[in-house]
């Protein structure tokens, strides 16, 4: 097993390990019961998983789906449901001075013990750590909340990158898919924000809670890799159906499609449209970010009827001369249609004769 691959592997599921922990941490100090860091054991099964992972795969990724990512989700998203649904019961009207107030304070405190000197080195560490933490815990719990939902999109991000690849995906691959969780995770986390924050949808419990099962159904595609890998298909009759061709030749392109109708810019334009029209709640920023996602699902369609109307015409156009695709296809890639390239654009594709010459010889028999 390769040092830098093991090393990768461990930290970034130390780092998962530990913001989890931070998230349990706020729910306990803000519900003031012990008993919620119960939820600190979520993480025993990112650390099953590890050594799962270390023994069987040497560290490395698996295909299609990240088993560290879904459990780091498991682990952190209760914490933010629990300080999302507690969210403000403690006073922010000016967090900024009352923060820094609090700080010089202890700084203050901190000077004037350390003065009297007759501790030792071990103890003002850990004074010193004892007044951060003091320091931490005067910040504003919507503060708090709003940091851990950005970090926890951050590091989803550079987790993904830090963790080793698996043989199936290349470097390209994963630096496309990086590209990709960059623009998902700023959209979602404009949601979760923009949404929470009005006023009216704080006093309405089961619509915060409609909104974070929506936010939560758009976490589960971090996990995943099919946006940019192809599924490979083996040679076989039910490849000569025409859906099994279109997944099999647009694989990657169909899952963007998918995640974007199904999973995010769909179900968010639901829910900001069930915000303005049943509850009457209107901003500049939810109209805005409305019709961005109805330009998004639109464009996503088009894509989806341009691909369909292609794979279409080049089978009728194979079909015409007796030619049947029975073999696995490449990966689509754009290219001009011209006349004199139409041949090369199946060329992936055996041709097989008509039925009627391809029985002739089983006569003779």
């Amino acid at each position: 097993m390769e040092l830098m691959v093991l090393l990768n592997a461990l930290v970034t599921r130390l780092l998962f390990v530990l913001h989890s922990l931070i998230g349990v941490w706020r729910v306990t100090a803000v519900k003031k019961e012990p008993k919620y860091w119960l939820l600190a054991l979520l993480n025993l099964l990112l650390c099953l998983e590890t050594g799962l992972t270390l023994k069987f795969k040497q560290g490395r990724g698996y295909k299609w789906f990240s088993p560290a990512i879904f459990l780091y989700l498991i682990c952190i998203v209760p914490s933010l449901w629990l300080l999302e649904i507690h969210h403000g019961t403690q006073y922010c009207g000016n967090e900024p001075g009352a923060v820094q107030v609090n700080v010089s304070n202890q700084d203050f405190n901190q000077s004037r013990e350390s003065s009297h000197g007759s501790e030792g080195t071990d103890h003002h560490i850990i004074q010193t750590a004892k007044v951060f933490v003091n320091q931490l815990s005067t910040i504003c719990e919507t503060v708090w909340t709003l940091a851990l939902h950005q970090t926890f999109l951050l590091l989803l991000v550079v987790g993904r990158w830090l963790l080793p690849i698996g043989v199936e995906i290349t470097r390209d691959q994963l630096s496309q898919l990086l590209l990709m969780f960059v623009g998902t995770a700023a959209d979602i986390l404009e949601f979760a924000s923009e949404t929470l924050d009005i006023e009216d949808v704080r006093k309405n419990y089961v619509l915060i809670n409609a909104i974070l099962a929506v936010w939560t159904w758009s976490m589960l595609q971090f996990p995943l890799d099919l946006a940019v890998q192809h599924i490979g298909c083996k040679p076989s009759a039910s490849t000569r159906r025409i859906p099994s061709l279109l997944l099999c030749r647009y694989s990657a392109e169909l899952w963007n499609i998918g995640v974007s109708l199904f999973i995010q810019d769909g179900p968010f334009f639901i829910v900001r449209s069930i915000l303005m029209g049943h509850f009457r709640i209107f901003n500049q920023m939810l109209v805005f970010f409305t019709a961005k996602n109805v330009l998004v699902v639109t464009l996503q369609l088009y894509r989806l009827a341009v691909i369909t109307l292609d794979f279409r015409a080049t089978v009728l156009q194979k079909s015409r001369k007796g030619e049947v695709c029975c073999c696995p296809c490449e990966p689509y890639e754009a290219h001009a249609h011209a006349t004199g390239h139409q041949e090369n654009e199946m060329k992936e594709c055996v041709a097989v004769p008509p039925k009627e010459e391809s029985q002739a010889p089983s006569e003779d028999h």
